[in-house]
């Protein structure tokens, strides 16, 4: 996809412009007023994001120290930063731990500071970003970054090869495919589930028209949609359709054709079109398949938060103004292959003219956030994946680890 600006990519060198990396952070909160502005970006997307900034470091005079953390390294940072009382000054938080950053008190409420940033408006953002992906407890702590929603990736040429003319378009006929593509050989595939990966069986409840969550706000695991969301699941362990060591590399089985269908974020195809060009045309995104209702899938965006104690307040809100820009995040496409949450970038006629997007869009229309319970990843979405991952891979039997599983949600409340 062609540059979206030019002038970004013309930027001085990184250290002219004073940005630098760092294993660690230094500790917004007790930086000296003239500091740089520490941002904890997550995953390896560090090196990517000082390229995006660096428009702004020239032109504001302000420093940005870049800190990589890990995702799965994110608790343990928070705790330190939280127990040190020295954090970052800007933040990247995934939504399925925003409620946990916030029930910290690691976030600055933002409300009274937006009047005076017209960009960082709700209007900038889709409404169910703006609003219900971005506050907590009706405080508004973060604003939106990146849209992420879960697609269905297929190797068509492997699909046709066996007799499959189209992406499966319900769990059903995923299911029937994938068994056909397992049986091509020892050590082949049909699909891949990541064994951490604990929206896929909310959003495969989401599809039968259920949900997890009851009418009082209460965790609920007790109904039929989820009980046949488990039948798939397990299902697709029980035919031998998945690789079951928890270190399946995802881009490199899509890539070999291993696993030749599985469910991702649109970064997925930026990693796959980079690391493997001569499969162009040779694979596609489709909508997640339907259950006994909807193609819904999970909005799994991430948000930009300003630390509590931060001592630059007006610096961290003006680059953070600066990414909500159009201009900023379909840069922030191009380079690190995740889509905006702008408004006015996400109708941007070049970014739709891609047909990846085109289906991101279709999908972003029917896609819901994971209820924000306190400590979804450490608390009931580890507790549901070790429910389905003891019956898959270890054999337990289905009723007692649901059983479990609803024992240990009991009282969980997203109020």
């Amino acid at each position: 996809m062609k540059s979206y600006i030019k002038a970004a990519a013309a930027a001085a060198t990184l250290t002219a412009l004073g940005l630098a990396v760092s294993g660690c952070s230094t500790g917004g909160g007790s930086a000296a007023e003239e500091g740089p502005l520490t941002v904890w970006i997550m995953g390896d997307s560090g090196a990517n994001f000082e390229e995006l900034v660096a428009p702004w470091v020239e032109e504001s005079g302000t420093e940005v120290e870049v800190v990589a953390v890990p995702w799965d390294g994110i608790d343990e940072r928070l705790t330190t930063a939280v127990a040190s009382g020295s954090g970052p000054d800007l933040l990247q938080v995934g939504l399925s731990k925003l409620r946990t950053f916030a029930d910290a008190g690691a976030l600055m409420p933002l409300d009274d500071q937006l009047g005076d940033h017209p960009g960082l408006a709700a209007e900038n953002f889709p409404d169910g970003i703006a609003g219900e992906a971005s506050a907590v407890n009706g405080e508004t702590v973060s604003i939106p970054w990146v849209s992420d929603t879960r697609v269905l990736f297929t190797r068509t040429d492997i699909l046709a090869e066996n007799g499959i003319d189209a992406p499966p378009a319900t769990w059903d006929e995923l299911r029937a495919d994938a068994k056909t593509l397992a049986g091509r050989g020892e050590g082949q595939y049909g699909y891949y589930i990541p064994q951490w990966d604990s929206p896929l069986p909310v959003f495969m409840t989401w599809s039968n028209g259920g949900d997890i969550i009851d009418a009082d706000g209460n965790v609920d695991f007790d109904t039929p949609e989820f009980d046949a969301a488990v039948d798939t699941y397990t299902g697709l362990y029980a035919d031998g359709s998945v690789p079951t060591n928890s270190d399946f590399d995802q881009t490199q089985g899509f890539i070999s054709g291993v696993a030749p269908m599985l469910i991702s974020g649109p970064y997925l195809a930026k990693s796959i079109a980079d690391s493997a060009p001569e499969l162009e045309g040779s694979w596609t995104v489709s909508p997640v398949p339907a259950g006994s209702g909807s193609a819904t899938s999970v909005f799994a965006g991430s948000n930009l938060a300003v630390w509590h104690n931060t001592d630059q307040v007006d610096q961290s809100l003006e680059l953070l103004e600066y990414l909500s820009e159009p201009e900023t995040q379909l840069e922030w496409f191009e380079i690190n292959g995740e889509l905006p949450t702008n408004v006015d970038a996400l109708a941007d006629e070049t970014l739709l003219s891609d047909p990846l997007v085109q289906v991101y869009a279709e999908q972003l229309a029917d896609a819901r956030i994971l209820p924000l319970v306190p400590n979804w990843d450490g608390g009931v979405g580890a507790d549901l994946l070790t429910a389905l991952n003891s019956i898959a891979l270890n054999g337990e039997d289905r009723e007692t680890a649901i059983e479990t599983l609803i024992t240990k949600s009991d009282g969980v409340s997203v109020n």
